[in-house]
């Protein structure tokens, strides 16, 4: 297949690739059998849609898209369980990962009990003084004071913790990739157990917190109990689901649209105080959970208080709110900092390894294991193969992993586990976390690489650029724009429409803030567009463009409404360019 618009090498080295005849061909036919404009109609079929289920895809909706929680083992044991320490008013404790989804896992449930007048313990680990899931001195404790604890996001692993617990019962409610065996968990619930069918793997452990409520709640209503309202519980839902990377395709898609709905309300007093810390003034998009709202609820497991994440996700009072949010984001600009200083360094040591592996990764003393899993996503990225960054302290390395699309990373990161050259290791599919010793780094890694390459990693170059169609700066209107949004929420395995604009001139160039590029550009035919090149100066994108000249180019990017005074305006958010 030949290269859209002829563009085999773009400014920043990826080929673009369009819609074949077949898919152009598709997409006509859709348009006039739909009437829905000829770009949505592109996306739809990229995205597999025929113009029987077009309606529905744009339309999903929980009661046709969500499953029987059921399908899921141990799942009616589990809420059941929960439900007998509510009836008894047992004493019940939250052990929670650290992280965004961990955060609102434990938010789920701790409301839902709260509405019965049922407190619970929240424990969530120190990420450098305890690491990743439970451990045997913190589940020793809570389980003398407590006869239930309920793992969120973790535990699916951790056998010899869950049996320091005794005499309290465990319910375990994850996502992360089981092992041959389960622990001695009254009730595992997880969708990537290996005796499950992995059908439902795609789910957030937030999800299947979700699930259990409703098969709680359909318990409840067996006895002629009203449970609480767990559809405005999904604003929770879809911040952990986006802010986890999970794909955003099937009932993760109707979970997330359902719960922009519901964050829009703006009832959620942790979220409103985090909305507004973050200046978000306007109704809440996949992008602002992803890249606004996640990285500073994030922020407290990564380098400050554990658990401020969780608090200000349960909480019901707007001063504490107002109080934790401006924390976290404080501490999210910390975090940016620590990052940027790993970043640099763990590039420079990736690149000097070489990039053209199956494996690109980096180790370093006194990295804070805090910002690791972000600089392994921003090695990931720039090179398109797996990716590991690992901090040292004393000998030992916590490190974090990120994948790319079609190599699980988990089951890797676990079979190194198993060989002996990891002190413990696990994940998913998109991401693992790994504690080594710093003699077996090197051993480790090899082996790592290898069982990545079996899988396909590291055989390509830049990641091809993908876009929907061509178009003209005149055809990007508001309207279509919102069009186009009914074909999302877009995030990972659903990424946002992108188009591209050839020969096109460049105006007004001008640099924003230390890396943003501004301009505008046209066909010469009158109709302009206004863009904006995050990060820009960071590659080769700023440079060039600044200094476009009379020279023509290719421009390829997402469209979004940017709203400014009192007016809509559709803006292009860059991806890349090529000379024309």
């Amino acid at each position: 297949m030949s290269a859209f618009l002829t563009v085999e090498a773009s400014l920043t080295g990826r080929r673009w690739v369009g819609p074949t005849i077949e898919a152009d061909r598709l997409a006509e036919a859709m348009a006039q059998a739909t009437r829905l404009p000829l770009p949505l109609a592109r996306v739809l079929v990229a995205r597999g849609v025929t113009p029987e289920d077009a309606a529905g895809f744009l339309e999903p909706t929980l009661r046709e898209l969500l499953p029987d929680p059921h399908r899921l083992k141990d799942m009616q044991k589990a809420a059941a369980r929960v439900l007998h320490a509510l009836e008894r008013r047992e004493k019940i404790a939250v052990f929670a990962d650290y992280d965004v989804d961990g955060g609102a896992s434990a938010a789920l449930l701790m409301i839902w009990l709260r509405a019965f007048g049922q407190p619970a313990t929240l424990y969530i680990p120190d990420r450098i003084d305890e690491g990743y899931g439970p451990n045997v001195p913190a589940m020793e404790a809570l389980g003398r004071d407590h006869s239930l604890i309920v793992c969120v996001d973790c535990g699916t692993l951790s056998h010899e913790p869950v049996a320091a617990a005794k005499p309290a019962d465990v319910v375990i409610l994850d996502h992360h990739l089981g092992g041959e065996t389960l622990p001695p968990a009254l009730a595992c619930v997880n969708p990537n157990r290996q005796d499950e069918t992995g059908d439902l793997g795609h789910l957030c452990a937030a999800s299947v917190v979700f699930l259990m409520l409703v098969e709680a709640n359909r318990q409840l209503r067996a006895k002629n109990v009203k449970g609480p309202d767990l559809m405005a519980l999904l604003d929770l839902v879809a911040l952990a689901t986006v802010a986890d990377v999970a794909p955003l395709v099937g009932v993760n898609r109707a979970l997330v649209r359902q719960g922009l709905k519901v964050m829009a309300r703006r009832e959620r007093p942790g979220l409103v105080a985090l909305s507004d810390v973050a200046r978000i003034d306007r109704p809440p998009t996949a992008y602002h959970l992803g890249f606004l709202l996640g990285p500073r609820v994030n922020a407290g497991g990564r380098i400050g208080a554990a658990d401020l994440g969780a608090r200000l996700l349960a909480t019901e009072n707007p001063a504490e709110a107002t109080a934790l949010a401006e924390r976290l984001d404080r501490l999210n600009a910390e975090r940016r900092e620590i990052e940027n200083r790993v970043r640099d360094a763990a590039l420079a040591q990736a690149e000097a390894r070489g990039l053209d592996g199956p494996l690109v990764w980096a180790a370093g003393e006194g990295w804070h294991p805090g910002v690791v899993g972000i600089v392994a996503a921003r090695l990931k990225e720039a090179t398109n193969r797996p990716a590991v960054v690992i901090g040292l302290d004393g000998g030992i390395g916590k490190g974090s992993a990120r994948s790319v699309a079609g190599v699980d990373l988990g089951a890797a990161v676990q079979r190194v586990a198993a060989d002996g050259l990891l002190v413990k290791g696990g994940g998913h599919r998109m991401a693992a976390g790994l504690t080594v010793e710093e003699g077996q780094i090197e051993a480790a890694m090899a082996r790592l690489s290898d069982l990545l390459a079996r899988q396909g990693a590291g055989t390509g170059g830049p990641a091809d650029l993908r876009l929907d169609g061509l178009m003209m700066p005149g055809a990007a209107t508001p309207a279509l724009v919102e069009d186009l949004e009914r074909a999302g929420p877009f995030g990972q395995g659903a990424p946002a429409p992108r188009f591209a604009f050839a020969e096109m001139a460049i105006s007004g160039a001008r640099r924003i803030g230390e890396s943003h590029l501004r301009f505008s550009f046209g066909d010469g035919m009158g109709a302009k567009l206004d863009a904006v090149a995050f990060g820009a100066f960071d590659g080769p994108l700023g440079p060039v463009l600044s200094a476009g000249g009379a020279g023509r180019f290719h421009l390829a990017g997402k469209l979004e409404i940017n709203s400014w005074g009192g007016r809509n305006r559709v803006q292009l958010r860059l991806d890349d360019a090529a000379r024309a």
